[in-house]
Order: structure tokens, then C-alpha cells, then sequence
């Protein structure tokens, strides 16, 4: 993700011309994306695009492989029981407790992020044999889709896991509000808020997926 990306989750849009209201332009066309605009992926710059609906429909649908910019969908999708044990977690070497996994189609691998106060951080990439077994655990999540879906795994206090399949573009929401609201060295009372009522929005508008029958949480 581009700086300019992940600018503007943590600043206003500009104010329009005359000093009238923020106003944000499409980033393809330059026409007026309405507030409540839609995002596209640039798969080459690995930039995210704010856009107007008319160019947002233009990369909907099956664009194809080498297709340059992909349009990211509104899918929200939440596992409270994520299949996935503490050992798995460590296998990946996540250092926090919160961390978002994409597939970039790019390099042609799974690739981790964490929401941090510098921005979003890359870590190692999962194992891919780690990564294969928690997706065939968990495959009501497993068809998360390249380059602009993630699933956003959150380690509970009690040492299980909750998942959501989400837009990439929520993702950098999170890594705004760290970024925005983080101070001294737990982050402190208002950028515990912040997050708290990111995850609550999400569980409140994402499909709760049942649980894996016999799957249960690994130790």
C-alpha cells in the first residue's frame, strides 16, 4: 500500500473550489466520487484508488488475471471460532495480536500485514504450508479473493482467535485509527476505543459464518 493510499483514512477530503465543501475526485476520471465512493486496487503499484461509481463498475467482475486495477467489493464475513491454535500463530510470527493476511497475485503468495504506529507493517510471510492448513480449516473463509479481500485475524484475551473477511480498504481503515489515535507505548485509552469500535461495526455489519462442525479451537 502507497502512502497516499493510507492517507486518506487518517485525512479530511480536500475543500472544494471556492471554499465550498470537501469534495473527493475520482482518481481515474476527476470527476466527483460522492462521499460515500467505492475503491479500486492498482494490482501494479499495489496503491488503493478512491473512485467514482462509473469507473468502480468498469473493474467489477471477472477483469482478468493481468487486469490493472480490481475493484474492491463490499463482502463482510466474521468467524468468532476461527479455526486456528496458538502454535499456528506462532508458526507465522506475528508479533501483536492483531494482524490482516491478502493474497498478492503479484508476487503469487500470502502476504501479512499489522496495523502499527508507523503505518502498515510487513512481516514475514506465513509458511505456506501453516497458511494452506488454517484456510482448509476454516473454509467458509478460504475464498478470499486476491489482492483486494483479507481476513483480519484478531488473538482474543482468552488465546482464541476471531477472523473477518473483509475489503482491503478496511483493513487501512484499522492502520488509520492506530496511526491517528496511538500514544505512548499501549496506544492508551483512545486508541483502545478507536479499535474497539472498528471491530464492533465490523461484527455488527459482517454475516457470522457457523462454526466448522467438529472443528473446535486448537491449543
Amino acid at each position: 500500500m502507497t502512502a497516499t493510499g493510507l492517507r486518506r483514512f487518517r485525512e479530511p477530503p480536500r475543500a472544494g473550489r471556492s471554499g465550498g465543501p470537501p469534495v473527493t475526485l475520482c482518481e481515474l476520471c476527476a470527476a466527483p466520487a460522492g462521499e460515500e465512493h467505492g475503491h479500486v486496487v492498482n494490482i501494479e503499484r499495489r496503491g488503493l484508488l478512491c473512485v467514482c461509481r462509473a469507473c468502480y463498475l468498469l473493474f467489477t467482475g471477472d477483469t482478468g488475471d493481468r487486469a490493472r486495477y480490481r475493484a474492491v467489493p463490499h463482502r463482510y464475513l466474521h468467524a468468532p471460532r476461527f479455526v486456528m491454535g496458538a502454535a499456528e500463530w506462532e508458526e507465522m510470527r506475528i508479533p501483536v495480536r492483531t494482524a490482516f493476511f491478502l493474497r498478492n497475485s503479484a508476487l503469487e503468495r500470502t502476504v501479512a500485514f499489522y496495523p502499527s504506529p508507523a503505518g502498515a507493517t510487513e512481516s514475514p510471510p506465513p509458511p505456506p504450508e501453516t497458511w494452506e492448513r488454517v484456510l482448509a480449516a476454516n473454509p467458509a473463509m478460504a475464498d478470499v479473493r486476491p489482492d483486494v479481500e483479507a481476513l483480519l485475524v484478531d488473538r482474543r484475551p482468552d488465546g482464541g482467535f476471531a477472523c473477518h473477511l473483509v475489503p482491503i480498504d478496511a483493513c487501512y481503515e484499522l492502520v488509520g485509527l492506530v496511526r491517528l489515535h496511538w500514544k505512548g507505548f499501549d496506544g492508551g485509552r483512545e486508541a483502545r476505543e478507536a479499535i474497539a469500535g472498528f471491530f464492533a461495526g465490523l461484527r455488527e455489519r459482517g454475516r457470522t459464518v457457523p462454526p466448522v462442525p467438529g472443528g473446535g479451537e486448537r491449543g
